[in-house]
């Protein structure tokens, strides 16, 4: 039997080169005067950048812009709607990375208000329910993992021993239009192609897995899965294929932030929001550091206390997925699955999670904050144990 399932608002999407030069006149349904929130560097520096701004002073448009050069702050966002509440800003337009597209996100959510995000920050906070309104946003990525322009979150963080990463989340965040063009990834160095990357796979992989998954998302995890099989490396690595392949991720990115925002995640994810509040390290390399010791450790524990449970049959058809074909054995191709993941990490040389200073006396604290609404949906409770146990592996 299918499951009952709901399907939650999703922006209009739209994906293909060039796309980008639609921006302008779809910021132009909403005003004329738009506040942009950006990365500091690449596509500053590029040739889009300026075309951009012409396009819009084409369409008669006037703007603020800010820029977002690391994760965002609860105080970043504050700052940024106390700076422009006043501006007569009607539509907010967010083009970079994930940081980037969640910024503007909360700032779009707020502008109308002025009051701080701290009043509805999930886990802090009195945890006001946002009733809107927010103004209308566009979601441009230039890199391809956390598939934010998807989503009604936006993620986070204070940094440091009494950090936090959590989310600002409504329906009402959920970005009108996401525009999707592969060619403002060309810029991409290999390490963040890496780790966004891997982040992707990881979202894709925890919602094909997750309790809450049903039929619809487990199709579009599957379709993203294989393109990030047929993709991640060939852009990772260069050469004739680059260009393909930054295509196939960007699409694949897009399909988590869509399953991930649909059916939840999983204990990376779980481990995600610690780590990276307690330590200078990056999203997409705390999944890429984990996702393997995880699953293998749910597949473990899966086949030990919940051998019925229908992850096992995914965690086998995503090995099939990657090479394992020939397995007809469910249980040879979960342990395919584990290896090709392990493979995956050396391949595209991703850091274990030493390299930014985690020990293993800081295990049992980071084990303690990581039981956060990604772990709730994982394919089965782990013990304390079972999830240092994950940490202790990708050191």
């Amino acid at each position: 039997m299918i499951p009952a399932f709901f399907v939650s608002g999703l922006p209009k999407i739209i994906f293909g080169e060039g796309s980008l030069s639609q921006v302008p006149s779809l910021l132009r349904q909403y005003g004329k005067r738009v506040l942009i929130v950006s990365g500091g560097r690449s596509f500053r520096a590029s040739l889009h950048w300026q075309g951009l701004v012409d396009a819009l002073k084409g369409q008669g448009l006037s703007w603020e812009d800010m820029v977002v050069r690391e994760e965002p702050s609860p105080q970043l966002v504050d700052q940024a709607v106390r700076v422009y509440r006043n501006a007569g800003i009607q539509a907010v337009l967010g083009i970079g990375g994930g940081s980037v597209l969640d910024a503007a996100k909360a700032i779009a959510g707020l502008l109308p208000l002025g009051n701080s995000v701290m009043d509805h920050l999930e886990g802090v906070g009195p945890e006001l329910p946002y009733q809107g309104p927010s103004l209308p946003f566009i979601a441009v990525p230039t890199t391809a993992g956390t598939g934010s322009e998807a989503t009604k979150n936006a993620v986070l963080s204070v940094h440091g021993p009494d950090g936090f990463k959590k989310s600002f989340r409504h329906d009402l965040l959920v970005a009108k239009y996401a525009v999707l063009d592969p060619v403002l990834l060309a810029s991409c160095p290999p390490d963040l192609i890496a780790a966004n990357g891997m982040d992707a796979l990881t979202q894709l992989l925890e919602s094909l897995v997750s309790t809450r998954a049903n039929p619809l998302t487990d199709a579009l995890a599957l379709s993203g899965l294989g393109y990030v099989r047929d993709s991640l490396p060939d852009w990772y690595e260069g050469g004739a294929k680059a260009a393909d392949g930054r295509a196939g991720m960007a699409y694949a990115a897009l399909l988590s932030g869509i399953t991930l925002a649909q059916a939840g995640l999983g204990s990376v994810h779980g481990l995600a929001a610690p780590l990276g509040a307690f330590f200078p390290i990056p999203h997409g390399v705390a999944c890429g550091a984990t996702v393997a010791a995880a699953a293998k450790i749910n597949i473990r524990a899966l086949e030990e206390r919940e051998a019925n449970s229908p992850a096992l049959e995914k965690y086998a058809r995503i090995g099939r997925l990657f090479g394992a074909e020939t397995h007809s054995d469910n249980a040879e191709a979960r342990v395919f699955l584990a290896n090709t993941l392990n493979e995956w990490t050396v391949r595209l040389q991703m850091p274990g999670l030493g390299a930014y200073g985690i020990r293993e006396s800081d295990l049992d604290e980071i084990v303690s904050n990581s039981r956060g609404s990604s772990m709730k949906t994982n394919p089965v409770v782990l013990t304390d144990g079972e999830v240092r146990e994950v940490l202790l592996h990708s050191l």
